[in-house]
């Protein structure tokens, strides 16, 4: 399936050596021959999968692989080794948690056999290790470019994988640029095809709140760049769903309390520094600034209607919810009338209590916490032994998460 997505061809560096395979990510251990085994059209397989017709009609002519004008591919209409046979073995029965796993929940492990005779064998300890194998498999096989049938020119082959990182996330920006939900499905195909098992979606910030909230129906209707440009609890839900699906677990983000102007269009008095012109580098990281009020009864008020009306929505599809925190500027509670001051002394407990409220209602939605760096690393606030910390700014905040006793999402903007 991964080579449905042209793009990865571009990644290997062999690309004439004669016995490279579209195998990505690379296995960790991979060993074949130069055997051909043709694909016949009856080919069954020994477990039960929904579109099983489809796992080998989806494949490509690797021209990239070879010189120009080479002769790389079996005569197709000389006598034929056909593969007979793909028996799926599931060692163990899949957990309660197997759904919406906490990252290193799931085993995923798995191994590939194929033999010369044209009998294939996929063994994992886990459905969602089942799964990665047939990721696998099918990138073994190729088009034939004559007649459009499929072969494989490794035989024997025999794989041992599993992953190295427990957490392979994206983040995907949908306030700062709207996508149409075929896009995000799209975006989680390719995710599936390489093998991530995670999709981070960063639901609402200064620029856009384009997620419906039933309970705050404005949120969107005024937050959005414009009408029809959001996600309604039906799409949220195909999206997570089509992900589980797919071994890839997404999961949510509502950035608080910084990145939160866009509430002002909707919800105005929540928001202190809204839109501050000229000087808006002042009060926050990007235009429009914009901060929830950090002492204000009506904030807690707003922030316990959204928990109670999206929690329960996404936590069937997922073990995580992020809260964000990242870039909270000092400065902006000079202007809230609630707080009237920048000194971290004064706004530390504030932002303690503030979290502690958000991290009450997603564990009681059954879901682990996620922030940025900065509500552990800049402002020091005692966070759960169960919140998992991102880091986004370099690798030292990495080893200084680690060092505080946090599981850390490593995403330094060194790399991107």
């Amino acid at each position: 399936m991964c080579a449905q997505f042209p793009f990865l061809l571009a990644w290997f560096s062999l690309l004439y050596a004669p016995t490279i395979s579209a195998l990505w990510p690379q296995p960790l251990s991979y060993q074949h021959g130069t055997g051909v085994l043709w694909v016949a059209q009856d080919l069954a397989f020994s477990y039960s999968i929904a579109n099983e017709d489809r796992l080998l009609n989806d494949n490509f002519v690797p021209w990239k692989f070879h010189p120009r004008n080479s002769n790389f591919e079996p005569a197709s209409n000389a006598s034929k080794v056909y593969l007979k046979s793909v028996v799926i073995q599931q060692n163990q029965t899949d957990s309660a948690s197997i759904l919406r796993p906490l990252a290193g929940e799931v085993n995923e492990r798995y191994t590939i056999s194929i033999t010369t005779a044209g009998v294939a064998q996929i063994t994992a300890i886990s459905s969602i290790g089942i799964l990665r194998a047939l990721e696998t498999f099918t990138q073994l096989f190729y088009k034939h470019s004559n007649d459009g049938s499929v072969y494989s020119p490794y035989a024997p082959v025999a794989i041992v994988d599993a992953p190295k990182f427990a957490h392979r996330g994206f983040n995907m920006d949908l306030a700062r640029n709207y996508y149409p939900p075929s896009f995000i499905l799209h975006t989680i195909d390719a995710l599936a095809w390489n093998k991530f098992n995670r999709l981070h979606l960063h639901t609402t910030d200064a620029q856009s709140w384009p997620l419906d909230i039933p309970a705050l129906p404005l949120l969107s209707e005024k937050g959005a760049y414009r009408t029809g440009l959001s996600y309604s609890p039906k799409q949220l839900s195909e999206i997570q769903e089509y992900g589980l699906y797919r071994g890839v677990e997404v999961f949510i983000e509502i950035d608080v309390p910084g990145h939160t102007s866009a509430i002002d269009l909707a919800y105005p008095g929540l928001i202190t520094g809204y839109n501050v012109q000229p000087n808006w580098s002042t009060y926050a990281a990007e235009p429009p600034s914009g901060s929830l009020k950090l002492n204000s009864s009506a904030v807690y008020e707003f922030l316990g209607t959204l928990w109670k009306d999206l929690l329960p929505r996404v936590a069937p599809y997922s073990a995580y919810f992020h809260t964000g925190g990242d870039e909270v500027n000092a400065n902006v509670y000079k202007l809230d009338e609630t707080v009237r001051s920048n000194a971290s002394e004064v706004l530390r407990p504030l932002l303690q209590e503030f979290v502690d409220y958000n991290h009450d209602y997603i564990r009681a939605a059954g879901m682990t916490p996620i922030v940025w760096e900065e509500m552990l690393l800049q402002w020091n606030l005692t966070l759960g032994k169960d919140v998992v910390v991102q880091a986004w700014q370099n690798d030292d905040a990495v080893a200084q998460t680690v060092a505080k006793g946090h599981k850390v999402l490593a995403g330094t903007n060194q790399y991107w």
